[in-house]
């Protein structure tokens, strides 16, 4: 990891931050609905609290850090370790850090473990999610069309 960037265990003292972070993810989706802020914060609440039990459920051995930039928390990373697969279950940060080659940073140490233990990496993105562009220049290739979300993989390199 480059100087100043780190990742931590998430602990439930970072729920509020990580709300924040999800809430971040959905501000342009929810730009376009005429709901009031109150209604804007309970829709977000509960999406977060449910993604959140989705991924705890579905991942039980996964890893959920903080994404820290400069002691600062920044977005979030969390990580299952399979057999054969390394799944990028979500990658996450807040605005101001967006754009700024810290997610190159998070996936690149990602996609070396991957090549060491010769596993596949895969990650859902929306489809039109900006991140996409990033998978992509990293050598992630569309392997499914799920209607909102694709799945991307980046196969393992044999070596010959």
């Amino acid at each position: 990891m480059p100087a100043g960037l780190e990742l931590r265990p998430a602990t439930p003292a970072d729920e509020a931050f990580l709300l924040a972070v999800y809430a971040s993810t959905r501000a342009e989706e929810l730009a376009a609905v005429a709901w009031d802020a109150a209604t804007q914060h309970a829709f977000v609440r509960m999406q977060f609290a449910a993604q959140d039990s989705h991924h705890r459920q579905r991942f039980p051995h996964a890893t959920f850090a903080v994404v820290t930039v400069d002691g600062m928390p920044a977005g979030r990373l969390s990580v299952d370790r399979g057999d054969t697969e390394i799944r990028i279950i979500d990658i996450a940060l807040l605005p101001e850090h967006r754009g700024r080659g810290i997610g190159t940073a998070l996936l690149l140490p990602i996609l070396d473990e991957a090549e060491r233990t010769e596993k596949t990496v895969s990650i859902h993105v929306e489809r039109e999610n900006p991140a996409r562009r990033l998978y992509e220049r990293l050598g992630f290739v569309q392997v499914a069309d799920q209607g909102v979300y694709l799945l991307l993989v980046r196969q393992v390199k044999i070596a010959s």
